[in-house]
């Protein structure tokens, strides 16, 4: 080899090692190591390198915590556990009865589950966080000395202080969190750029609910996804009840108030839980897990053009759905990889399980 074909494969070399390094300092940008004050650890979502962000809506507080979870390729093959609350019960000195699981998220660089849990109910509950790898070992997180940032939101809602934070996600750079405030229109959308700064006050989000026939600003958002629509970055987000609402994201703007569309009424008498979306056959859908209605498979086709539901609706309207009959009790989902999902399912005799479920 000639000298200098050396040296340009020795300076790539070098440069690959450097560009490996900076990418693993990038993700720790803004942490400091200690150990985060969670009070409760209630929703999740994956940022980039193995951060997790933990929304507490006690300490109304966002915590980015490094996991060190960040291998070369994720693991593959099904991920099943029967009785998982049992096993977290028996991880974290309690029991199934004393357990509530609140989130499930999977490590889309590792394919590790990971379930945000409170110990005991009530005022003397204490959060934790586990995680789930492929061979179904259940181990808690350590939040001792660990790398991690936190903001405060402001103006949180104090009545009901469980739904300060009703869901988080992770989209080039920033954090969308949903959750109610003490503003007039309570429903709100803050956007936090990540390294954290200072969080604003967000923006307050009303919506036209067809099942009701009113306009609702104080409704909390149940769940949402972010989801690029003619190339523009939207979160698709499910109320109570069940309405399907879309918001711009450059529209999120702190002290603004905005109005989204509504594009579906999926049922009335019922809860969303979770939501994912994922593409089947060259198309886009969202798979819904509801409280009555089971799991929804939503279509995604002509969203970008769909007229607003301005008016009062019985039964459903907007975008085309199926119900998925044979996933039933189904709580929580996450997507597990391309083909499958990961579910939080309940079965006939009440207990709690972690299944893999191929995408419909």
């Amino acid at each position: 080899m000639l000298p200098k074909t050396r040296v340009a494969l020795g300076l790539l070399l070098a440069l690959a090692v450097l560009a490996g390094s900076l990418q693993g300092a990038d993700s720790t940008t803004g942490l400091t190591k200690g150990t985060p004050d969670l009070k409760m650890a209630g929703a999740l979502a994956f940022g980039p390198n193995g951060i997790l962000f933990v929304g507490d809506p006690l300490s109304a507080a966002i915590f980015a915590i490094d996991t060190g979870d960040r291998p070369s390729s994720p693991a593959t093959g099904e991920l099943k556990v029967n009785g998982i609350d049992e096993k977290i019960a028996g991880l974290l000195g309690t029991t199934a009865k004393e357990l509530i699981i609140n989130k499930l998220a999977v490590n889309p660089l590792s394919g590790e589950a990971y379930l945000s849990v409170s110990r005991g109910k009530g005022p003397t509950a204490s959060p934790a966080i586990v995680r789930v790898n492929r061979q179904g070992k259940v181990t808690e997180l350590p939040l001792k000395d660990v790398l991690f940032s936190k903001t405060t939101i402001p103006n949180a809602n104090e009545k009901t202080r469980t739904e300060a934070i009703t869901g988080l996600a992770y989209v080039n750079g920033k954090v969308y969190v949903a959750g109610l405030s003490n503003e007039q229109f309570a429903s709100n959308l803050r956007v936090i750029p990540f390294p954290f700064t200072a969080a604003d006050r967000g923006t307050s989000v009303e919506i036209f609910h067809g099942a009701h026939g009113k306009l609702e600003t104080r409704s909390p958002i149940r769940t949402f996804v972010p989801y690029d629509i003619a190339g523009e970055t939207n979160l698709l987000a499910a109320y109570t009840c069940t309405p399907l609402v879309k918001f711009p994201v450059s529209q999120l703007k702190a002290g603004e108030h905005v109005k989204g569309t509504t594009v579906a009424e999926l049922g009335s008498g019922n809860r969303p839980l979770d939501m994912i979306v994922y593409q089947k056959g060259g198309k886009d859908y969202l798979l819904m897990a509801n409280s009555k209605h089971g799991i929804l498979k939503v279509s995604t086709e002509g969203i970008d053009k769909a007229t607003a539901i301005t008016k009062p609706i019985k039964g459903t309207a907007g975008q085309s759905f199926e119900a998925i009959k044979d996933m039933k009790g189904v709580l929580q989902l996450d997507k597990l990889d391309k083909e499958h999902a990961l579910v939080l399912q309940r079965g006939d005799d009440g207990a709690l399980s972690l299944v893999t479920l191929t995408l419909p």
